[in-house]
């Protein structure tokens, strides 16, 4: 029996190791740093002072488990060529349309929302993978040419956003809703639009703003309202971001030590592993740990935007450029909460707050950013 001399060539295929050498280090020491940082923060976060002593909620060992996972979905992301992606556009926004319709149906509700589907060894949420599927199709659509958008196509591209927008907004998650057309939106300026319809848009969109207003739940409303005066209900809708304010500024220039935090382990502060979490780091690390904190982000998504703007293809560039405005968007949202700058929604620190779902989506678009980088000298178009 003769052999075949060469193995034969199969569709996923390991890539060329020359592209080892274009991996974007810094983007990933960056990551693996903020997610250091935030399994301190949340081992924190996770404990409480009762009269027996210091008492740990197991929220940082299921972190620790989710960053595995997230790194090995990572490393799987960026090892695949980012142009296999375009495939797979299309199925997976449909699984995820699908997985959204079955929330209202099989849902598990939490706090008075239904947000997660349980399967029983862990909670799945959607809207994490709606984020993920409309940048997927997204880049898809606008990398068809390379012309400004006129108001057929900007119509078309809208409307991959608008479906699970209304889907999501129905749970009610305002946050994440409010990520998808944002990182869309982000998406399409990057592409451009033509100026006749950007003008149009610049007027129309602040006139119907306040239209906005009627369509909001109660206690988005109320949220509004607290956020314009805090002090008006301190015991209910204020009492998040008072005790936050309270929470950053009693932790001054240096901050009161890791684990010595009164607000945050004496149960003041709510939330204090999901949104609030930059709230217990600035009680403990003061506001050097703050900026320290913010230095990071503003480093990752500068290694980011070099992605964007080294890449070779239309579709990378787009693709990375979502991505940029995924993190962005929720970064300054959520210090914006947290500080009384921005109304309180649901929107968590990318790798410093508590989520599962959310970490392992994180670290998918970071191994995607990556897979662009390593490939930027492959081809050019």
């Amino acid at each position: 029996v003769r052999f075949p001399r060469t193995l034969p060539r199969f569709p996923m295929q390991m890539p060329d190791r020359r592209l080892f050498f274009q991996i974007n280090w810094g983007l990933v020491f960056i990551t693996i740093l903020l997610f250091a940082v935030g399994m301190v923060n949340l081992y924190s976060a996770s404990g409480s002072r009762i009269e027996g002593g210091f008492v740990l909620s197991p929220f940082y060992q299921r972190q620790l488990v989710w960053g595995l996972i997230g790194l090995v979905v990572m490393v799987t992301c960026m090892l695949i060529d980012y142009r296999r992606i375009e495939r797979l556009a299309v199925p997976c926004y449909v699984v995820v349309l699908i997985l959204l319709m079955l929330v209202p149906i099989v849902g598990k509700t939490v706090y008075g929302a239904k947000r997660w589907i349980d399967l029983g060894i862990m909670n799945l949420q959607p809207s994490e993978l709606a984020k993920f599927a409309v940048l997927m199709m997204g880049a898809k659509a606008l990398c068809r040419d390379g012309e400004s958008l006129g108001w057929k196509r900007l119509g078309q591209v809208l409307a991959i956003g608008l479906v699970p927008f209304l889907f999501i907004a129905k749970q009610p998650d305002l946050g994440s809703g409010l990520t998808v057309l944002v990182l869309l939106g982000g998406m399409v300026l990057f592409h451009g639009v033509k100026w006749k319809v950007l003008r149009v848009c610049l007027v129309v969109i602040p006139l119907l703003m306040p239209l906005g207003w009627f369509v909001l739940h109660d206690y988005q409303q109320e949220r509004i309202l607290t956020f314009l005066d805090p002090t008006r209900d301190p015991r209910g809708a204020g009492y998040h971001i008072i005790q936050s304010q309270i929470a950053i500024g009693s932790g001054e220039m240096f901050g009161k030590g890791f684990l010595a935090g009164t607000q945050s382990q004496l149960r003041f502060l709510p939330e204090k592993h999901t949104d609030f979490a930059i709230a217990v780091l600035g009680e403990e690390w003061g506001f050097a740990g703050c900026m320290t904190l913010v230095t990071l982000f503003c480093l990752f998504l500068m290694a980011m935007y070099s992605t964007v703007r080294d890449a070779k293809d239309r579709f990378g560039s787009t693709l990375a450029a979502g991505i940029f405005f995924y993190f962005f968007w929720q970064i300054i949202v959520n210090i914006g909460m947290v500080v009384g700058l921005m109304p309180v929604v649901g929107m968590p620190l990318p790798f410093i707050s508590y989520g599962g779902t959310a970490l392992v989506v994180n670290c998918a678009l970071v191994g995607i950013v990556l897979s662009i980088s390593m490939r930027r000298f492959v081809f050019k178009s």
